[in-house]
């Protein structure tokens, strides 16, 4: 079985940059520019200055060559035809490549069902984001819900977008750094706008990540603003045991060492009375947990949680 993948430890939040537990409160004003936010890419501009113009090639028309031929006498000019400009020939309906596709905007809370009764969270657009250490189970119990839902569902894992950088791959492993921390910071953030759309064209998402309270700003508020204040946390929470159990299985850059996995899962426990649902999943298995999961959804939807 495969198990979740959490993030290597990034050092705690130092006072004065934030709440402890919770949802950021700046993550309720659009307007404002959130810590981790940085600026798309500006135009890029050729460092020899704008290229010359490329002169028509002979005989493209509109444009003479040489010195107009004179007429002969009594003998008007030929009409002079232009040819039609091929971008400018709109696409018919049918042509592949030109499906239209709603913008992904920020995901609302989710409705309570109009009759009163339990709402089924399997029949539901939802954005779950599983939080949790490393072994917690969250990319395997991600997985399976998604695979067994009744709508269409993506499962979005922020390790594997995070590995998408090859080159200049920048390994928490190796020490963490400003390099390491702006990787994951682009990589919830591309995580965060493929949920959106996705979420936008009517397909549900399932995040993981290694989310630690003590770092609201980039880690919970972070997600909240990516994604948008519909999205629903829920921790996975199984013993130190279990997880260290789970690591030993791992291998690569994947597996952590046995005092990494200790403080990673010594932080998490400050989830507790943050407010957010937390999973004990020690004793359950994989199906038995997201069965759980939707159990902690439908709850979340019928009165959704004010974090």
């Amino acid at each position: 079985m495969q198990h979740a993948v959490g993030s290597p430890l990034p050092p705690p939040h130092q006072p004065g940059h934030g709440p402890a537990a919770g949802w950021s409160p700046a993550a309720q004003h659009p307007g404002s520019h959130p810590p981790d936010a940085h600026p798309g890419p500006g135009p890029v501009s050729s460092p020899t200055g704008p290229a010359p113009a490329s002169p028509p090639p002979p005989g493209f028309a509109g444009v003479p060559t040489g010195p107009a031929a004179p007429h002969p006498p009594g003998h008007a000019p030929a009409p002079h035809h232009t040819a039609p400009h091929q971008g400018s020939v709109p696409p018919t309906p049918d042509t592949t490549g030109h499906v239209q596709l709603p913008p992904g905007g920020p995901v609302a809370m989710p409705s309570p069902p109009p009759s009163p009764g339990t709402p089924d969270p399997t029949s539901t657009t939802l954005a779950v984001l599983l939080i949790g250490p490393a072994g917690a189970g969250k990319t395997s119990v991600a997985k399976y819900w998604a695979d067994h839902r009744r709508v269409p569902t993506a499962h979005i894992s922020l390790d594997d977008v995070r590995e998408w950088v090859r080159s200049g791959f920048a390994d928490p492993q190796s020490g963490w750094n400003d390099h390491s921390e702006a990787q994951y910071r682009l990589a919830r953030r591309t995580c965060g706008f493929a949920a959106r759309n996705f979420l936008a064209n009517g397909i549900s998402c399932v995040l993981d990540d290694a989310v630690f309270p003590d770092r609201p700003v980039v880690g919970l508020g972070g997600w909240k603003r990516h994604v948008g204040p519909g999205l629903l946390p829920v921790v996975l929470l199984p013993g130190l045991e279990i997880v260290l159990e789970r690591n030993a299985e791992r291998s690569g850059n994947r597996r952590l060492t046995d005092e990494e996995v200790a403080r990673i899962h010594g932080r998490m426990a400050g989830w507790y009375g943050s407010g957010l649902p937390i999973i004990d999943n020690s004793q359950l298995d994989v199906p038995a947990t997201a069965q759980v999961l939707d159990d902690v959804l439908a709850r979340s939807i019928a009165s959704p949680p004010q974090w």
